[in-house]
C-alpha cells in the first residue's frame, strides 16, 4: 500500500467543520461538569486549577476553529491536527485525575473513531498509534486518582493491565469498524450514482425518438412556407437562368427535408407501438442478435417451456439489466451461451448459462455488491470490480425481479437465474 492509497490523496476527504466544532463543545462542557462535580460535590481533591487551564485551552482552540477558520470542510490533514490536539488535551486531563484508573479514560479512543469514519486510513493509523502511546504513558505516569490518598480506592496491578488491554481492543475494533463502514458506504454511494447515470442515459435515449417526431411536426410548417415562397420566386424570375437553377435546388432540397422528416415521424409512430409493450421472448431475441453482430460465440435461446407468452413494458431497467447479464455471459464464455426462458401462470424464469470459468468461490456469496475483486486465476485480469453486475441486479430488482447466482453443471460455467411473478411484471 503506497502513500497515495494510505492517505487517499486522490480523493476529496473532508470533515465538516460544524460537526467537529459541536463534538468538541460537547467534550469541553462534559469535562468542565465532570471536574466540578468531583471537586466540589464529591469533595475529592485534585489539581483543579491546572485542569481549568487545560479545558480553557481546548475552548480557545474550538473558538478559533469555529470563527477563525473560514472554510466549512476541513481537509484530512487539518482535521487530523485538531484530533491530535484533542487526544493530547484529554490525556493531560487524565494524567491530572488518575491516569488510566480514571473512569473516563475510554474516551481516548474517540478521536481515532471519528477519523476512521470521515478521514483516511493513514490518519486513523497515526491517531491509533498516538492513542496507544499516550495510553501506556498515563498508565505508568499519572497523579493519584481523586480519593486514592484517602484510602477510598485501591487497584491491583492486574486490574491496570486489564484496563489497558480492553481499551486497546476497543480502539482496534471500533477503528476497524469505522474504516469498513465508511468505505462500504462510500462505495455504495458511488455505485448508486453510477446507477443513476445509467438509468438517466437510458431514459434520455428512449426520449430521442419522441423528440425527433416533435421536431418533424414543428419543422413541417416552416419548410412548407419556404417551398411555397421558392415556387413563387421561380414564377417571377421566369427564364432567368442565372437564378432559376438556384431556386430549383432550393425547392428540391426543401422537398427532401420534408420527406426525411416524414420518415422520422412515421418511424416514431411505428416504434411507439413497439416500445409500449413487447414479448419477453422477442426482447431476449433482440438483445441476443445485438451480441451476435459483435461476437462469433454461439448464443442459443430456448423457449420451449415458455407457456405464458405475456407482453411486458419495455423499460430501460429491464433492457439494461438483461443486456448486462447476457453480455457478461458472452464476455466470459469460451464458445457458447445458452439462455432458457420458461414461464407459467405463477412464474417467469430466465436462466443464463455459459461455458466460461464460472463464478469463483471467493465471491459467489458477494455477487451483486459493488467493487469486489476475485483472487481466482481463472478469470481474466480485466474482469472488472462487479459494478456492472451491481447495476444490472439493482435495476432488475427495481422491476420486482429476484436473482440467484450459481455455477451450472450443464455447460460448466456461471448460471444466472432471474425470476418474476407474472402479475407483478405485467403491472409494472
Amino acid at each position: 500500500m503506497n502513500f497515495n492509497t494510505l492517505f487517499r490523496t486522490k480523493e476529496n476527504l473532508n470533515l465538516d467543520k460544524n460537526t467537529l466544532t459541536i463534538l468538541r463543545y460537547i467534550a469541553i462542557i462534559g469535562q468542565f461538569i465532570a471536574i466540578n462535580l468531583v471537586y466540589f460535590y464529591l469533595s475529592l481533591p485534585f489539581p483543579i486549577e491546572a485542569s481549568y487551564v487545560v479545558i480553557l485551552i481546548g475552548l480557545l482552540t474550538n473558538i478559533y476553529l469555529q470563527f477563525g477558520i473560514k472554510i466549512n470542510q476541513l481537509k484530512d490533514l487539518y482535521a487530523l491536527i485538531f484530533l491530535i490536539f484533542d487526544l493530547v488535551q484529554l490525556s493531560i486531563l487524565l494524567y491530572l485525575t488518575g491516569g488510566i484508573f480514571n473512569p473516563f479514560c475510554f474516551l481516548l479512543i474517540i478521536p481515532a473513531i471519528v477519523s476512521s469514519t470521515f478521514l483516511s486510513m493513514g490518519s486513523t493509523m497515526i491517531l491509533g498509534l498516538i492513542t496507544s502511546l499516550l495510553l501506556l504513558t498515563i498508565s505508568f505516569f499519572h497523579l493519584p486518582v481523586p480519593g486514592e490518598d484517602m484510602k477510598l480506592l485501591h487497584f491491583p496491578d492486574f486490574y491496570k493491565t486489564g484496563i489497558i488491554i480492553s481499551i486497546l481492543i476497543g480502539l482496534i475494533f471500533l477503528s476497524y469498524f469505522g474504516i469498513r463502514f465508511a468505505g462500504e458506504t462510500k462505495k455504495r454511494s458511488e455505485a448508486l450514482n453510477k446507477l443513476q447515470e445509467v438509468i438517466s442515459k437510458e431514459y434520455e435515449l428512449e426520449s430521442l425518438g419522441g423528440q425527433a417526431a416533435a421536431a418533424a411536426h414543428s419543422l413541417g410548417t416552416p419548410l412548407a412556407t419556404i417551398s411555397v415562397v421558392a415556387k413563387e420566386l421561380k414564377k417571377e424570375i421566369g427564364n432567368n437562368k442565372e437564378y432559376s437553377k438556384d431556386i430549383d435546388l432550393l425547392i428540391s432540397q426543401t422537398k427532401r427535408c420534408s420527406e426525411i422528416l416524414k420518415q422520422i415521424s412515421k418511424k416514431q409512430i411505428e416504434e411507439d407501438i413497439f416500445l409500449s409493450s413487447i414479448k419477453l421472448e422477442d426482447l431476449l431475441d433482440e438483445i441476443i442478435n445485438s451480441f451476435k453482430e459483435t461476437s462469433s460465440k454461439k448464443i442459443d435461446l430456448l423457449t420451449e417451456d415458455d407457456q405464458n407468452k405475456i407482453k411486458i413494458q419495455r423499460t430501460p431497467e429491464i433492457i439494461y439489466g438483461l443486456r448486462n447479464f447476457i453480455g457478461n455471459a458472452v464476455k466470459f464464455s469460451k464458445s457458447r451461451v445458452k439462455i432458457k426462458l420458461s414461464s407459467s401462470k405463477k412464474l417467469i424464469e430466465i436462466k443464463i448459462y455459459d461455458d466460461g470459468p464460472g463464478i469463483p468461490e471467493d465471491i459467489i456469496n458477494k455477487i451483486g455488491e459493488p467493487y469486489i475483486k476475485s483472487k481466482s486465476r481463472e478469470l481474466s485480469p480485466n474482469s472488472g470490480l462487479g459494478l456492472g453486475t451491481f447495476l444490472g441486479k439493482t435495476l432488475l430488482e427495481r422491476q420486482s425481479a429476484k436473482l440467484l447466482f450459481r455455477r451450472n453443471s450443464d455447460l460448466g460455467g456461471a448460471l444466472v437465474i432471474i425470476t418474476w411473478d407474472p402479475k407483478i411484471l405485467t403491472n409494472s
